[in-house]
This record gives structure tokens, sequence and C-alpha cells, in this order.
């Protein structure tokens, strides 16, 4: 069971829906496997905006995620050209 979740929320307009989703497709599994921690990755699609809720064992393995090249030289660069604004990042603990 997840004991954090780190949320993402996406300004992303609805013709980019599809290519930001593709980018969700491709780093799902990379995440999954080789983050430490990594329990679970899921995207939910709202009329206004895009989230994508990661679930962890920790907090703190929420945060390194963050610090982590997969994100920031994978996810983020493959996001970029798609979104509208500044992303919305984050994370909350399970009491």
């Amino acid at each position: 069971m997840a004991k954090a979740y780190l949320e993402i929320t996406l300004q992303v307009e609805a013709a980019n829906r599809a290519n930001a989703a593709g980018v969700y497709n491709k780093y799902k599994a990379p995440f999954l496997e080789t983050i430490k921690g990594a329990l679970s990755k899921e995207l939910l699609a709202h009329t206004d905006n895009v989230q994508v809720l990661h679930g962890f064992d920790s907090v703190i393995n929420a945060q390194e995620y963050l610090l982590s090249r997969l994100f920031n030289d994978d996810v983020v660069v493959a996001l970029r050209p798609y979104l509208t604004g500044q992303p919305d990042v984050k994370i909350y603990e399970v009491v």
C-alpha cells in the first residue's frame, strides 16, 4: 500500500492531451521498474487539466524521484512542448 503520493497537475490543451498521454505511457514502465519505492502511476484527465498520480512507499522516495534523471532529463523534457503553464507539484503523506 502506498504511504505517499506525488501529484503533478499539468495544464495541457485538449489538442495536446494525446501527446501528453503518450509521454505518460512511454515512461510508466521505466518509472515502476527503476525508481526506488515506486508502487503505482496513474493518469487522471479532467476538463481543466491532467494529473499524474504516483504512489510511493515513502515521502523521501517521492522527493528523490523529483531529483532523478528519469524525471528531469526524460519526462520533463518530453512533456515541455505540450504544457501551457507551470506544473503544480505536491507530495502527500498517507496518515
